[in-house]
């Protein structure tokens, strides 16, 4: 199937220091596509993949799972690390989620992290019923464009297949035994109000990280896909000044055409 237009990946050639960009679950790029441009244009070399299954159709997604997500953020990974002295991974949801998973595996590889509002859990108790209604039903309404932002809009899927669902469901719980492994620097930023993950979400991700260099700024004015709401530019300037501080060699080389 093609790729929606404004779904694609993002990738920019920049300096040696380089960041990791994981869109969220059903979403696509083009949640972090201007996340990745504001980095790009400060001279950071970015890349922004397309998780496998998503970006097309939701019936692309159904036969895909977990492992397939984590590889593809994997490979975008050992790709940058090639490329760049100093590697930050960062995502929005199930993507900061993958970012997590990225940390705890790769150590030293990875200079530090940047979430928003992180995915810890599937919630409620249609969460107990997947492994048994996945094969009843196909689909359940979706959870794209949470946002407080007149206008914004984000390109996802209008259902979540429940196949897939269940697969992100044990990738979280795999994850939360994981996050001790996770001894980075650590920036979270997470909405006051989020109509998809709840604060308790990223409240588990702090309780159970090993950083011990870790900031948590509340966003004040955006729902769930705060990338593209009204504290996206709070985002884009406190992710720098992070990847800044722990990287002082970001901005003193020159910007790159690329993209």
């Amino acid at each position: 199937m093609p790729v929606l237009p404004g779904a694609e990946p993002y990738r920019h050639e920049g300096g040696e220091v380089g960041v990791l960009l994981c869109h969220g679950f059903t979403g696509s790029p083009q949640s972090l596509r201007p996340w990745a441009e504001h980095h790009a244009a400060h001279g950071l070399t970015v890349s922004l993949p397309l998780l496998p299954g998503h970006g097309t159709r939701w019936e692309d997604m159904q036969v895909t799972s977990w492992q397939d997500w984590y590889a593809e953020v994997d490979r975008a990974l050992r790709t940058l690390s090639e490329r760049c002295s100093r590697v930050f991974v960062a995502g929005l949801s199930m993507g900061g989620a993958l970012a997590l998973r990225l940390a705890a595996r790769h150590g030293e590889r990875v200079s530090g992290v940047v979430v928003v509002n992180p995915a810890n859990k599937v919630h409620g108790l249609s969460a107990y019923a997947l492994p048994v209604a996945r094969h009843l039903v196909r689909t359940t309404k979706g959870i794209a464009s949470d946002i407080a932002k007149e206008g914004a809009a984000e390109l996802g899927y209008d259902r979540v297949p429940l196949h897939a669902a269940h697969s992100l469901r044990v990738f979280l719980r795999r994850l939360d035994v994981e996050l001790p492994q996770v001894t980075q620097p650590l920036l979270l930023l997470r909405s006051a109000q989020d109509h998809v993950v709840p604060a308790a979400d990223s409240a588990r991700v702090l309780s159970r990280v090993s950083s011990t260099d870790v900031t948590e700024t509340v966003l004040e004015h955006s729902y769930h896909v705060a990338t593209l709401d009204v504290d996206a530019d709070r985002i884009f300037e406190e992710s720098l000044g992070f990847m800044g501080r722990l990287a002082p060699s970001l901005g003193k080389e020159g910007t790159a055409a690329g993209g």
